[in-house]
């Protein structure tokens, strides 16, 4: 059964109209990730950027400490809470604990004692503040580097990223690197990339990507032999979106960040490689909790 519920969040996450969603649903019988499929290969709805919401409260945490860099998401129901001391030096603590014991994943992550008081555990911690706080929270997912890193916040916690690089120590040490370090993890706070390079993009990711633009030009009736050729340019486009060092460099967008990584090592005397990144964005991919607060007021006099 298609609800106008479910039409409802298939706009929100496309920006289609709300009878090509409906259309869409009825066509994918209620499968959304169809459905955005379907609108794609209309032409109707631009790629999956847009199919995670950003929804749910909390921070997202970078700490970077002698070669070692943890990024650390926690979750909880209001902006309000997000902004208390108490909630911001819990995860302070949480994220140096990554750091220092690097735990396999968050369930491991809550039954390691803490670094600086062994009498008691991150997810005992965790029920202490849900208990004092009065909110839900939640420890959602980490990552942490070791080697040359390079830490980021943008919006106060709004987005958080990591960026291991390859290089010389040498190299590493010059000021000229840490500006350049701290440029690429800029660029990947605010252009989200994928992968690093052409070659890091993932062979189903690719065949899905082709799959779709060749529907969505069959659809806009070009003739079928030149539909090759139009995915082609297309799939063209999409590296320069997806691939981190295909993207327009955002201080100099005439050049790609591959430009800018050759300036720099002809610079600096030395080879320079990304060789991972971790981005994360604060709720990203969760549902919001819709809230009505007049009928949250009538409640509270009913009681």
């Amino acid at each position: 059964m298609i609800t106008a519920e479910s039409v409802k969040n298939l706009r929100e996450r496309t920006g289609c109209g709300m009878m090509d969603c409906k259309k869409a649903l009825m066509e994918a019988n209620g499968d959304v990730d169809k459905a955005i499929e379907l609108l794609r290969e209309k032409g109707l709805a631009t790629a999956a950027k847009k199919a995670g919401r950003i929804a749910s409260e909390g921070i997202v945490s970078v700490i970077v400490e002698n070669n070692v860099g943890a990024v650390l998401e926690v979750n909880v129901e209001t902006d309000f809470v997000a902004r208390n001391e108490e909630f911001l030096k819990f995860v302070g603590d949480v994220t140096k604990q990554i750091i220092i014991n690097n735990p396999a994943d968050v369930e491991t992550l809550l039954k390691e004692k803490l670094y600086n008081n062994d009498s008691i555990t991150i997810g005992d911690m965790l029920t202490e503040k849900i208990a004092k706080i009065g909110e839900n929270m939640n420890i959602r997912r980490f990552a942490r580097f070791e080697g040359i890193i390079e830490g980021y916040i943008h919006g106060g916690g709004r987005i958080g990223v990591l960026v291991k690089f390859e290089t010389d120590d040498a190299v590493a040490q010059k000021q000229e690197f840490k500006i350049f370090a701290k440029d690429i993890a800029m660029q990947v706070a605010a252009s989200s990339p994928q992968f690093i390079g052409i070659e890091d993009v993932d062979p189903q990711v690719l065949a899905k990507e082709k799959e779709i633009l060749t529907a969505q030009a069959l659809n806009e009736g070009k003739p079928e032999k030149i539909v090759e050729k139009i995915v082609e340019g297309r799939i063209s486009k999409f590296y320069k979106e997806a691939c981190l060092v295909e993207q327009p460099f955002i201080k100099d967008p005439d050049k790609p960040v591959k430009a800018y990584i050759k300036e720099i090592e002809s610079q600096l005397g030395g080879s320079i490689k990304i060789t991972k990144f971790a981005r994360f964005e604060k709720g990203e991919g969760l549902a919001k909790k819709e809230e009505n607060f007049a009928d949250e007021i009538a409640g509270m006099i009913k009681q």
